[in-house]
């Protein structure tokens, strides 16, 4: 299994699975032209992606969806409440490239299981992404971790998972008060410090990678992220437990280096 964050943050998000030359992707919050130009950048062509999956219906996650399901002709995944918000924001797609999942299907020969999270939208759903060789977690926009996260993110060999804002950063700055509400509640984003305490619970030994993804850009760095989550991990007892580890950041607009858990 390879993957790689092709955008992250409320300016847009899209990430790219796949194995044996057969990709999905996880939303499409950037558009077309920036998708296959970003796809070029990590040599994944884009005849190799057979299909989108929408987490949530916020704009930058769905942005691009519908021009790029157009352009390439391929289907989008989602659950029939989620199309319910989709039918008015993505445009005109054949009946045939409208799919309505459960909490479990399959796609590009991998196996999707969706777990709720917790945001304001209509519906908000986690993946684990499961290949022949390995299992990737990924779950942002949550503003809290839910069990049904802690059930399905236990153990996998990789993750791209939301550290969205460091808390006194956030209320120390410029948003209005109820945006920082919105923010620091159950229904919004995970902190630096919450997500940190949700992969001491998750990660094993066999966990290779976790990208850190959905940094705001006002109330958080890479910079803070890395070094908060960094720290709390290594006062915890998965400091032995998971010697390989390696993690990064997400950039914003540009792809992250493809990360092939095979090799």
């Amino acid at each position: 299994m390879y993957f790689a964050t092709l955008a992250s943050g409320s300016s847009g998000n899209a990430i790219l699975v796949g194995q044996n030359n057969r990709s999905l992707m996880v939303d499409c919050g950037i558009a077309t032209k920036r998708i296959l130009a970003n796809l070029d950048v990590i040599n994944i062509a884009a005849g190799q992606l057979e299909g989108i999956v929408i987490t949530h219906e916020h704009s930058d996650h769905i942005k691009g969806v519908g021009t790029l399901a157009r352009k390439l002709k391929i289907p989008v995944y989602a659950t029939a409440g989620l199309w319910d918000e989709l039918e008015d924001k993505i445009g005109t797609l054949r009946p045939e490239q409208k799919n309505i999942i459960g909490r479990s299907f399959e796609l590009a020969g991998m196996k999707i299981n969706l777990f709720a999270t917790s945001h304001d939208s209509r519906e908000s759903y986690g993946l684990k992404i499961i290949s022949h060789d390995a299992a990737l977690g990924i779950a942002t926009d949550s503003g809290m971790i839910t069990e049904e996260m802690h059930r399905h993110l236990q153990g996998c060999d990789a993750y791209v998972v939301e550290a969205n804002h460091d808390v006194e950063r956030l209320w120390q700055g410029r948003y209005p008060y109820h945006l920082k509400k919105r923010v620091s509640g159950n229904r919004g984003h995970l902190s630096n410090v919450q997500l940190a305490e949700g992969l001491i619970e998750w990660l094993d030994e066999n966990t290779k990678k976790v990208v850190l993804a959905h940094l705001s850009e006002e109330n958080n760095t890479p910079q803070i992220a890395l070094a908060t989550v960094v720290d709390i991990l290594r006062d915890s007892r998965i400091r032995r437990k998971c010697q390989s580890l390696k993690i990064r950041v997400a950039p914003r607009h540009c792809p992250h280096e493809l990360i092939d858990l095979s090799s």
